[in-house]
């Protein structure tokens, strides 16, 4: 048996990867470990243009938005299946100096296309605490990340092309010309295997950072806001009655545990802005795959041109992985050049 790609991870990266080789018609098997943590299992899935206290538009954001915007509803349209929720983020003013330096940034012709001075603060006044205002941020949203991970593998369950299970380097027999793995023949070999990746001996000399992160589940009884609110911390509306409150950014105690620190600074920042009564139902922490650079790993082995990354997307994998994916196939498939920020041929030197 051959392949043309073996994808190893199924986490937003592995799922947008291998959608993209197989709408070119590669035959691409997709590996992934069920028992091993998985960042896209946590991740509250939000795709945002402006992002910090400055309102700084996301790299390559112009390119990154309308092609992910397209990919995700493409996905949805192709199969018939929903995951993907375009929405408005509104953010609150914290002050009036906020509010004058706020509008003076998105009277910026880079900044306009991703935000609205036409914004309704009386939808949210009962609800949110916005004496001054606030701004809405347009183009955003969030992906169901569980909801389109278990669409991918069931697609390729379908193919007959998943494999549920652990897949080591000692497990991949690699020459220049491909690489053997159970008696098939595969041409290249990509790992997209997020935080996972500080431990394969090919890429561990990749300079990652990981970041944990850990978010709440709430139940509400009356919230009727269907946009995303942001104000020092994300209040997502999942489904009626329930909502996602984060994240923490932590560069140390690397693990999958929740704390109640996580959860005590979670409280004391969505106190400032939520006026509706919650309950805690659920508590989760995950560990971001960034990398020194804050920009992605993507390219081939430089002593093993077989074998491939594609990760290190940090918190921005949902609005990365489809327009890298795309060029990452198109590197692949037609030699075109790899975007240079992500190639990881800007690292050689510590290998």
């Amino acid at each position: 048996m051959t392949a043309d790609f073996l994808l190893i991870g199924q986490g937003v990266a592995g799922s947008a990867l291998a959608w993209t080789l197989d709408q070119r018609g590669c035959s691409v098997l997709l590996a992934d470990d069920p028992t091993l943590p998985a960042a896209s299992a946590v991740a509250a899935g939000i795709i945002n243009p402006l992002t910090g206290r400055k309102l700084v538009r996301t790299w390559k954001a112009d390119e990154l938005f309308p092609f992910l915007h397209q990919f995700y509803a493409g996905i949805e349209e192709q199969l018939g299946v929903h995951f993907f929720h375009p929405k408005t983020i509104y953010r609150p003013f914290r002050s009036l100096a906020e509010q004058k330096e706020y509008l003076a940034i998105v009277a910026d012709p880079q900044i306009q296309p991703y935000a609205s001075k036409a914004t309704n603060d009386s939808l949210y006044t009962d609800y949110i605490n916005n004496p001054f205002g606030g701004l809405d941020v347009t183009q955003s949203g969030w992906v169901d990340l569980i909801e389109l991970s278990r669409i991918i593998k069931g697609y390729f369950i379908r193919k007959n092309q998943y494999y549920e299970g652990h897949v080591s380097v000692s497990d991949l027999k690699i020459t220049d010309e491909g690489v053997e793995w159970k008696d098939i023949k595969i041409k290249k070999v990509i790992f997209c295997d997020g935080v996972q990746g500080r431990e394969n001996p090919l890429f561990d000399w990749l300079p990652y950072n990981p970041v944990k992160g850990q978010i709440l589940t709430v139940m509400v009884d009356r919230y009727p806001i269907t946009s995303i609110v942001n104000q020092g911390v994300f209040i997502l509306p999942i489904r009626n009655g329930l909502l996602r409150i984060g994240a923490t950014y932590s560069w140390h105690d690397l693990d999958w545990q929740t704390t109640d620190d996580g959860r005590s600074f979670l409280e004391s920042k969505v106190q400032a802005v939520l006026k509706t009564p919650y309950e805690i139902v659920n508590q989760q922490a995950g560990i971001r795959p960034s990398s020194k650079d804050r920009r992605p790993f993507v390219g081939m082995h430089p002593a093993h041109p077989a074998i491939g990354i594609f990760g290190g997307m940090g918190t921005k994998g949902v609005s990365l992985a489809p327009y890298l994916a795309e060029q990452f196939a198109r590197y692949l498939l037609d030699g075109e050049e790899l975007e240079p920020e992500a190639n990881i041929s800007r690292y050689v030197s510590l290998l």
